[in-house]
């Protein structure tokens, strides 16, 4: 196949689950991904950050989309609260494809320009889908490079937040206000002083109704403490015992108003990895599992805590998209019986369907405790 074939390919390389080993190596940078709705403060929230004195190298890429196609990402690099800027024009693509190759490149060739950076943040379009981003960096610290995925966190606007979340789209898909709380690790509800305590804890609700596993940090004007928003370790093994305890604790909250968008499930016993690759694999790739109206489950984040036959320590599960992994992290399982909790969020979501296809599919002729 020659290099005008895979220029012209549309589709993205079919994806397969990566082994990792536990925790990013120390000499990686994390990256960042900052999204939210146009005017939620995320551009605040990055010149707050690269204003604020904090002795860190922090690269930011902006990731805008400006007039016509061509995709610009201004660079803004802050050393000692001075300002660096450059701009690195990338063509624009299937993020899954050709922004992989170029995206990353840039970043790599900066770095060998300008030095290591402590962190990076990466700015997304408010109509961008952070899933497809995420993915992008997350494979690629599996292929050796210098950067590993952080965290993604959501910048949310306390005054018009409420009515982006809950907006219906006509075709019934996810709304990308939605989408963009479904797949963080952290939000920040901004311009707490425009709206009242009711009307805060509205939005509130909804974002946990969405995902209720995230952080939620409260401001003004974006003004954040660095150490909340850096270093969440959101993909990688040093996140399985805070993970595990925010399982422990997920009670059932105010269910959204479609409450299809998430679901949670524990199931006692020990699973077989293999069938539990083909469970999720039946439910990411191929889609084959569908609700009670006969709709096609649609699984945008996928997290748990799992007991794999044989493995004396907890395993943690990530999935964005059609992107998954099995992580075994360094808690040993306390609980007998040991319990598995999953937590899903997506579309179309039936938490008795789930469990009818997990229960048998994945337990069959694996010892319970």
């Amino acid at each position: 196949m020659d290099d005008t074939v895979i220029e012209e390919e549309d589709d993205c390389p079919e994806l397969v689950p990566i082994d990792t080993q536990p925790g990013p190596p120390a000499e990686q940078i994390p990256v960042t991904i900052i999204t939210g709705y146009l005017g939620a403060g995320k551009t605040t929230l990055l010149n707050y950050i690269l204003t604020e004195q904090h002795n860190k190298r922090i690269a930011v890429i902006l990731n805008e989309f400006g007039e016509g196609s061509a995709l610009e990402k201004s660079l803004a690099v802050s050393q000692a609260g001075e300002l660096y800027e450059e701009w690195l024009e990338l063509r624009n693509g299937c993020l899954c494809c050709s922004v992989k190759d170029n995206g990353l490149k840039a970043i790599e060739n900066l770095m060998e320009k300008k030095g290591k950076f402590d962190y990076i943040l990466l700015e997304t379009t408010g109509l961008a889908d952070p899933g497809a981003v995420a993915s992008m960096f997350w494979v690629d610290a599996e292929l050796g490079s210098d950067i590993y995925l952080d965290g993604i966190v959501t910048v949310i606007d306390a005054k018009y937040g409420l009515k982006q979340l809950t907006e219906e789209k006509a075709d019934g898909a996810v709304s990308e206000a939605v989408r963009q709380v479904a797949l963080a690790d952290l939000t920040i509800i901004n311009k707490t002083d425009l709206v009242n305590e009711e009307e805060l804890n509205l939005v509130r609700d909804t974002a946990r109704s969405i995902n209720g596993l995230v952080k939620i940090l409260e401001t003004q004007r974006s003004r954040v403490n660095l150490s909340e928003v850096l270093d969440l370790h959101s993909f990688d093994s040093k996140d399985g015992a805070n993970l595990a305890e925010k399982l422990q604790l997920l009670k059932p909250t105010t269910p959204h108003l479609d409450k299809s968008i998430l679901t949670t499930f524990e199931v006692a016993g020990d699973l077989s990895e293999a069938a539990l690759n083909v469970f999720i694999q039946d439910l990411l790739w191929e889609k084959m599992f569908r609700n009670k109206e006969g709709q096609p489950m649609t699984v945008i984040r996928l997290k748990g805590i799992v007991s794999l036959a044989g493995k004396a320590h907890q395993v943690m599960v990530q999935g964005v998209h059609e992107l998954y992994e099995l992580n075994e992290t360094p808690q040993l399982w306390l609980e007998n019986p040991r319990i598995n909790r999953l937590v899903f969020i997506g579309r179309n979501l039936d938490k008795d369907v789930l469990q009818e296809q997990f229960i048998p599919a994945v337990m069959q002729g694996v010892t319970s405790h």
